[in-house]
């Protein structure tokens, strides 16, 4: 049971949605919450699809634990699966077969893939496939399968008695040209099967049917709106949907805040309350751009698991949903070891600080323990192996496969192994990936000046008196004292309990710079622990005769740059 005073009072974004909810629930009276997310089956889903069902999950999480789970719950995941197939996508077996489908609905497009009766039954397929590895808990509609089945007919009626009313709703968003043949109502070509964007000539409300004209051949036909032989232009298929459903929850892009306020607008004119939202902001790529799927910059979603967690993804999804982020390689080891450090914390933190760390949403209120590592040595306590450590090892052992990182981990914590500490092994295999195609590259390391070359040597003297040791603690004051006689910090902001001198920052940058050709890395006596007093007094040799420098040139001459 979760503390009711810390329920009240957490801050998080996703209670704050959750109480949102929570009012509309006491204002209408509905016993059950739908969530929903919309899925555009043209393409496949992407890791936006994820952002957008992992931000919904942790609203409909945080309800859950705002109302004791007292009031049901269900998220619908809908694929607009009807909507006509307008161009051809990018990286499709088979292109002509869609080039000959174009303009039917994406549930009667071939499929390109020769897997399933249809394009669109193989993306839903691959969206049921996509969310159910991640272990989303939701139902699927379909809408192809919800307009023939009769579940939007009473609606759709509904669109057709108040027409003019929605259509006073879109005229003044659309461009004149466009208003002079706009109909919501979009109607499937008897013949052709064609999702037709033409005018309504005539409606006829006691047959529930519109009246049209096919623009090539002049010929009148009369179709009812009702059974899947007409679909909705998709600003008024959202209000039908929401109003059909009854959806109470959907979250947009930034992009689409126009569009949800004039869905909004239809959906009342439906009679109807429009649903909660949260607009969320879009993602950069490495330059700054808006990602766009037809540029294909930017980054997918199995390009950051081939190097990051699935918790560190939705970690990204969790901070600051209402700012523009960068999408790029760059920031997956920021957030797999930002998810490390706040599980670490949880564990310390009382009933109102948990509410707003980041893993109870992750988790849906129940994180695991962090998985840690006992050191062979020392008195040091269990701790996390951070991603940003193993890099750094990867690094200096040169390691091409996990088994020689296991080996380092394995002399510092004999009892771990890829068995017992499942989570760590897959951050070893990640951080080899991850090494080997962008940290390497981008290494730049440099020579000594001749003060930092008297404190190398100082350390690698002073290293030698602790020859097999793992004791981190140790070790790093054996670090401490050699950079706090030659880089002392003079500030006096930082001192030592005995009242001497800090250490200033330049001597770690020293440490990072000529022995791994970084700007900043992990705690170095805890990287000494892990890695060998005596690899890395090997490593301090190879810095001072610039044989560091010496092989990493000839690495990048190798590779091209």
């Amino acid at each position: 049971m979760i503390d009711r005073d810390a329920l009240a009072s957490a801050g998080a974004w996703p209670f704050e949605e959750a109480r949102k909810l929570l009012a509309r629930m006491e204002r209408t009276g509905k016993k059950e919450v739908l969530f929903e997310t919309g899925y555009g089956p043209s393409g496949l889903p992407h890791i936006g699809t994820f952002g957008e069902v992992a931000r919904t999950t942790m609203v409909r999480n945080a309800f859950r634990a705002l109302t004791d789970d007292a009031i049901p719950t269900r998220l619908v995941a809908f694929s607009d699966d009807m909507d006509g197939l307008r161009k051809v996508p990018d990286g499709v077996p088979n292109p002509d077969m869609l080039r000959g489908a174009l303009g039917l609905p994406l549930t009667k497009v071939p499929d390109p893939f020769g897997t399933h009766e249809s394009f669109g039954h193989h993306n839903n397929a691959r969206l049921r496939a996509f969310l159910d590895r991640f272990g989303f808990e939701y139902e699927f509609l379909s809408a192809s399968e919800c307009y023939r089945s009769g579940r939007f007919d009473a609606v759709l009626l509904r669109v057709l008695e108040r027409y003019d009313a929605v259509m006073g709703v879109m005229l003044p968003t659309l461009r004149d040209e466009r208003r002079a043949t706009y109909s919501p109502f979009l109607p499937i070509h008897p013949e052709t099967g064609i999702v037709m964007q033409v005018p309504v000539e005539e409606r006829n409300l006691s047959a529930g049917t519109i009246v049209w004209r096919d623009p090539e051949s002049g010929a009148r036909y009369e179709t009812k709106v009702t059974g899947g032989a007409a679909k909705l232009q998709w600003k008024p298929d959202w209000a039908m949907r929401w109003v059909a459903l009854g959806v109470d929850y959907e979250m947009a892009g930034k992009d689409l805040i126009d569009s949800v306020k004039v869905s909004g607008e239809i959906a009342r004119v439906l009679g109807a309350e429009p649903p909660e939202g949260f607009n969320y902001e879009l993602f950069l790529d490495e330059n700054g751009q808006k990602i766009s799927k037809s540029k294909g910059n930017g980054l997918t979603i199995d390009e950051w698991l081939s190097y990051g967690t699935q918790e560190s993804l939705a970690l990204y999804m969790y901070n600051r949903p209402r700012e523009a982020k960068r999408l790029f390689f760059d920031v997956i080891p920021k957030h797999v070891d930002e998810y490390l450090s706040f599980l670490e914390r949880y564990q310390k933190q009382d009933a109102k600080s948990r509410l707003s760390n980041p893993v109870w949403h992750i988790h849906g209120g129940n994180p695991p323990a962090p998985e840690t590592v006992e050191s062979g040595g020392g008195n040091a306590p269990p701790a996390q192996i951070t991603f940003g450590m193993l890099l750094n090892l990867v690094a200096v052992a040169q390691a091409q496969e996990p088994g020689l990182l296991w080996a380092f981990i394995r002399r510092y914590a004999p009892s771990a192994s890829p068995q017992t500490h499942p989570r760590l092994d897959e951050l070893v295999g990640l951080a080899v990936r991850y090494y080997r195609d962008f940290v390497r590259p981008a290494k730049r390391y440099r020579a000594p000046t001749d003060a930092e070359r008297k404190a190398l040597e100082e350390l690698d003297a002073a290293l030698a008196a602790h020859e097999g040791s793992t004791d981190a603690a140790a070790l790093q004051d054996v670090v401490y004292e050699v950079g706090r006689t030659h880089f002392p910090d003079m500030s006096g902001k930082s001192k030592s309990p005995d009242g001497r001198p800090g250490v200033s920052l330049a001597w770690f940058a020293t440490l990072y710079q000529i022995l791994l050709g970084e700007e900043r890395g992990p705690r170095f006596g805890s990287f000494v622990a892990l890695y060998g007093v005596a690899e890395t007094r090997a490593l301090i040799e190879k810095a001072l005769t610039g044989a560091l420098i010496a092989e990493h040139e000839a690495f990048l001459a190798k590779r091209g740059g």
